[in-house]
């Protein structure tokens, strides 16, 4: 079976090896790749309304200039004459009935007058210069992204089931600048930006887009693509990567849980017969159906949470307590309330429990 999985390994990776490496790209080349959130988003009217503003001052300021230096010009000077001087000079437009005559005047000319000028050119020509320095910041946004990137999350897939894994991670107090999501939709990315969360377009089963989003130092993956098969490509592409990161794929059917595992998946939910199980029991008991997805939904009255024990809970009963204990995670195994091995709580035990929403989070961070 090893063996099996190995070759597979190997003929993905030859398949999907694409012809330019995208990780070794620089970060402008990856603007139209990679999304990362601004913090801002300035009306255009805004924008030139503040361009307006700033060459009115400018002409004002090269005005009092002129008009402070008035005896070196050609002729004697009002501040109307300096204000005209100003604007024909700022626009290149240089009619010559006005020129500066002493060396004072020339070098105030040279050394104030003359980078006003190329200053009032640039704002002129604002829409041109915004759409370079908007590549510039964004590649520098790009770049200080990828070096700063760890232990994050990486969301492949941004459908029905992305979108709500990512809900699910905002409620539990991730930060949107830790998530990022991996998708060819153009529409589901720009709706994943809009939340505040780094997009990366292109196929999670291509090893140079997972490069590009950090897999390789990310702490999780949640592999949530619309078919069976390109999950287990994602899962094979991803433990490839981050051999130490967890692995949370969705698979519609049970019959293909196992090639996840098999991939390196950590852990596996079905959704189709869950969803179905969901169905059949709200025909009988529609309240326990509600009550599930109330656990489910985040931000919304109950919900399943972890937190470690406390020093005076060690050696309670978990049923004891006062929070609602599920299950004790210890070692890394899931052990039931209900069992022999969960009937005393022992130092370093993490209990799943049931959350209210208005329980203070900090009481959680405390315990960390």
């Amino acid at each position: 079976m090893a063996q099996r999985v190995k070759r597979m390994k190997s003929r993905i990776a030859e398949s999907f090896r694409p012809g330019i490496e995208l990780s070794s790209q620089p970060d402008h080349a990856l603007i139209d790749v990679i999304t990362v959130p601004r913090n801002d988003v300035a009306s255009p009217w805004r924008q030139l309304a503040k361009r307006l503003m700033w060459a009115f001052s400018l002409v004002i300021f090269v005005t009092f200039v002129v008009y402070f230096d008035r005896e070196g010009y050609s002729e004697e000077l009002t501040l109307i004459d300096a204000a005209y001087y100003s604007s024909v000079s700022l626009t290149t437009v240089g009619y010559g009935d006005i020129v500066p005559v002493t060396q004072q005047a020339r070098l105030v000319n040279l050394v104030v007058i003359t980078p006003a000028r190329l200053a009032f050119l640039v704002l002129l020509v604002g829409a041109t210069l915004s759409v370079l320095t908007d590549r510039a910041r964004r590649t520098f946004q790009i770049s200080r992204w990828r070096r700063t990137l760890r232990n994050h999350t990486v969301v492949i897939g941004y459908g029905t089931k992305g979108a709500g894994s990512v809900a699910a991670l905002l409620a539990d107090g991730i930060s949107p600048a830790q998530i990022v999501v991996i998708d060819q939709d153009r529409a589901a990315l720009a709706n994943a930006e809009h939340h505040g969360l780094v997009t990366v377009f292109g196929s999670g089963t291509k090893n140079d887009v997972l490069k590009i989003a950090g897999v390789a130092h990310a702490e999780a993956v949640v592999v949530t693509p619309s078919t069976d098969d390109t999950a287990v490509l994602c899962t094979l592409a991803v433990r490839e990567l981050a051999p130490s990161a967890k692995i949370v794929a969705s698979v519609r059917e049970s019959a293909n849980r196992h090639l996840l595992l098999q991939s390196g998946a950590d852990s596996v939910v079905t959704s189709a017969e869950t969803a179905g199980r969901l169905l059949g029991l709200a025909t009988v008991t529609p309240t326990v159906v509600e009550m599930m997805e109330d656990l489910l939904s985040p931000n919304e009255g109950f919900s399943v949470a972890e937190r470690p024990v406390r020093e005076y809970e060690v050696g309670s009963n978990p049923r004891h307590l006062v929070d609602i204990v599920l299950a004790v995670l210890r070692n890394g195994d899931l052990i039931r309330v209900d069992t022999a091995g969960a009937s005393a709580l022992k130092p370093g035990d993490r209990l799943l429990y049931i959350k209210h929403d208005t329980e203070d989070p900090s009481e959680i961070l405390d315990d960390e």
